[in-house]
Order: C-alpha cells, then structure tokens, then sequence
C-alpha cells in the first residue's frame, strides 16, 4: 500500500511541478456567480471553509491555548480524552479532563479510545483553499486510530501550517507517512441524501487556530 501511495503522489507532484506557491486561493462559485479570487489572509479562508463543513472553529493566542482547550472540553463534557503521547503538556495546564495516553510503546485498543469522549491533537499542515487538516502521524497526532475512534476531535492548528492550496501541501508532506486528511466532521449520505454524521471518524471537529503575537 505504502508503494503504490508513493506513486500515485509522485505522480501529483509532477503533475503539479509548474504550478507556482504562491497560487490565489479561490472561492467556488455560488449560486451561479462568478468565483472570486482570494487575495486576503489565508486564515480567514480557512475558517470561511471549516465553517461551511460544520466544524467549529476558533482563532486564539498562543497564551490562551491551554485555557481554551480546557474550555472545549468542558463545553463538549469530555471526562477521559485520548492524548497522542507527544502532544506538549503545556496544552493541557488547566485541562481537568482525565488524560488517556496513547503511544507506539503502549496504544490504546479500540475499546479504550470507543470509551474516550474525544481526542486533542495537533496537525501537519492545514489548507485553506479546501478547509483540508492533514494529520502524518507526528508526535503531536498520534496514529490513525486515535483520531477516527473517538466521536470528538479537538485539533490544534498553528497559523504557520496553514498553507493556501494543494500544491503547497503536497510539496510539504512526505509520502512515506501515513496521511489523513479531514475536511469537516465525517459524513456520508445514502440516495436520497439523508445525511449521517460520525460513521467514519468524528460526528464532531473543534479546530483551534492559534495565531502569532501581535
């Protein structure tokens, strides 16, 4: 599997070798008007696109990170969350929620992350164009299963991993890790377009955005 990902991204990498970084991000079209070009704050995009895919999202300082975490999960009623054992513990000073590590050495099974009421995770690059996060398995993400179990998802982006399209992200990402990309909460729809939340990952995706002092 890991093979034949490699190929397909080299693949969209030379496909993409004469698109330049700094490409506009672009606003689909509406309603039958004409797309805009977005030349403004590539935050403002992203958090314009997470909205739409119903997540919830919020700009904060570095300084008031660890309050607002704790803030969220007391919002969403989070007892247990489920922590990649790399996560900076700084996150967490005024977190009262139980802690539930995960690490290689000792993962938690999927019954354990089932009982967890969600996860905090960091990310590895965020696209504002798409409102995509990408998570690569860093310290600060944990496995794939950490974030898919859990019915709650509290991700960490940092202003300096939002990027403005594809191409940029792909440039940045290494085709070696396990990647995964969230664009909103997980849902599907049957024929008739009924649509169902959480039957793929998280029903719910809280995204902090912490910005750099002014």
């Amino acid at each position: 599997m890991s093979g034949s990902r490699e190929r397909v991204l080299a693949r969209v990498r030379a496909a993409l070798a004469d698109v330049p970084d700094n490409e506009p991000v672009k606003r689909p079209a509406e309603h039958g008007h004409d797309e805009h070009h977005f030349t403004g704050q590539a935050l403002d995009v992203l958090v314009d696109r997470l909205l739409d895919y119903k997540a919830l999202v919020e700009r904060v300082s570095a300084a008031d990170l660890p309050g607002r975490i704790a803030a969220a999960l007391e919002r969403r009623g989070a007892a247990r969350v489920a922590v990649p054992s790399g996560a900076p513990g700084e996150w967490f000073a005024d977190v009262t929620a139980r802690r539930i590590p995960d690490s290689p050495e000792a993962p938690l099974s999927v019954a354990e992350l089932d009982a967890c009421d969600g996860v905090v995770t960091g990310c590895a690059v965020a696209i504002a164009e798409t409102g995509t996060i990408v998570l690569d398995a860093g310290p600060d993400q944990g496995r794939r299963a950490v974030t898919l179990v859990p019915d709650y998802h509290l991700c960490v982006v940092r202003a300096d991993q939002v990027v403005d399209g594809v191409p940029r992200a792909v440039r940045l990402l290494d085709p070696v890790r396990p990647l995964t990309w969230i664009s909103g909460p997980s849902a599907t729809s049957d024929i008739e377009l009924n649509r169902v939340e959480g039957v793929h990952g998280p029903r719910t995706l809280e995204v902090l955005i912490v910005e750099p002092s002014a």
